[in-house]
């Protein structure tokens, strides 16, 4: 197979495959020449083969789950144009802000599961008192070695620092592909809030989303670039969800499983130990032998459906990450 690989590319896949351990970026020119392969090509097959072979390496074949809550599903003003809240698009008829005892339910059974990361998820205007409040409650009464993700709006030092406080792990935070444009929010108020986070204790994850057709290799890669230097703790990727009735929804097509493949393999590459931990949402079984170490469930507000989730979104189950990743030859670490 590798005959059929020019030599540059092959030189770039295999000199960072052999050298997961660097601590450096791979140079922006080298993944963009990676994410310019044919997706369905040899030349990128082999590049999912070598970050498969990274992976475990880095990883030592560990791989978590991430359990997701949205718990409010109200029409909100950002109007980002790929997100089912987007007040104008008219998508939310009826709100729903979930209950402490069922958010409590869900964080318990995500445990049961052998969730590690518990994640709650809000819209951007959400009180942050009342997220304190709600994740000292929830480290009171569930018990466990999970780490407690927030997923919400923005915030500066004092927030970070009172979430830290009050229990919280870690927060998702990301600049979006085209942030300001396909979104409402100035992406330096995004990233002035993912360096609240990295100057805190706090761990930042941050991925690059949500990657649609319409996006540049060059953007991608930018991208990236801005979660390394923010320190994250875990990167990956997002493909952006076509909802019906939004902007983008209409627009344009999924990414195929074979190109959100290809981009898990570069970000493997790229990052080696120095972001040690690669997501992917949605799982597929390509991405999973592609870099993946971490994979997303997820239920309540999804802001890449129309209506509340009751159960698992896609009927995707923490058992079936579970059986995917074992197939694809890690250890999933439980809580």
């Amino acid at each position: 197979m590798t005959e059929k690989i020019s030599r540059n590319v092959k030189e770039i896949i295999d000199e960072s495959a052999s050298n997961p351990d660097s601590g450096k970026l791979m140079p922006r020119e080298d993944i963009i020449t990676l994410l310019s392969l044919n997706p369905e090509s040899v030349e990128a097959a082999y590049l999912r083969e070598k970050a498969k072979e990274a992976a475990l390496k880095v990883t030592g074949g560990k791989a978590y789950l991430w359990g997701a809550m949205g718990i409010d599903f109200v029409p909100c003003s950002m109007n980002c144009r790929f997100c089912s809240f987007g007040e104008e698009w008219n998508i939310i008829t009826e709100s729903r802000v979930y209950s402490m005892d069922e958010i409590l339910s869900q964080m318990q059974t995500y445990i049961d599961s052998g969730v590690h990361y518990i994640v709650m998820r809000t819209t951007e205007f959400y009180s942050i008192d009342d997220l304190c409040s709600k994740v000292k409650y929830i480290k009171t009464h569930i018990s466990g070695d999970y780490e407690l993700i927030l997923n919400i709006g923005e915030f500066g030092d004092e927030e970070a620092l009172k979430m830290s406080q009050a229990g919280v792990d870690g927060i998702y935070h990301a600049v979006r592909l085209r942030e300001g444009i396909d979104t409402g929010f100035n992406p330096d108020i995004r990233n002035a809030t993912m360096a609240a986070v990295h100057n805190s204790p706090l761990k930042l994850i941050s991925l690059v989303e949500p990657v649609g057709v319409e996006h540049t290799n060059e953007e991608i890669a930018d991208n990236l670039y801005n979660i390394a230097g923010h320190g994250a703790a875990i990167s990956g990727s997002m493909a952006r969800i076509p909802v019906p009735g939004t902007p983008l929804g209409d627009a344009y097509p999924v990414l195929s499983d074979e190109r959100i493949s290809q981009i898990i393999a570069v970000i493997r590459l790229a990052c080696g130990n120095l972001i040690p931990d690669i997501c992917v949402h949605p799982a597929s079984e390509l991405a999973l032998n592609s870099g993946a170490n971490v994979t997303v469930i997820e239920t309540g507000a999804v802001p890449r459906d129309g209506k509340p989730v009751d159960g698992e979104w896609r009927k995707f189950t923490a058992e079936d990450a579970m059986e995917a990743f074992r197939t694809a030859g890690y250890t999933v670490i439980r809580n």
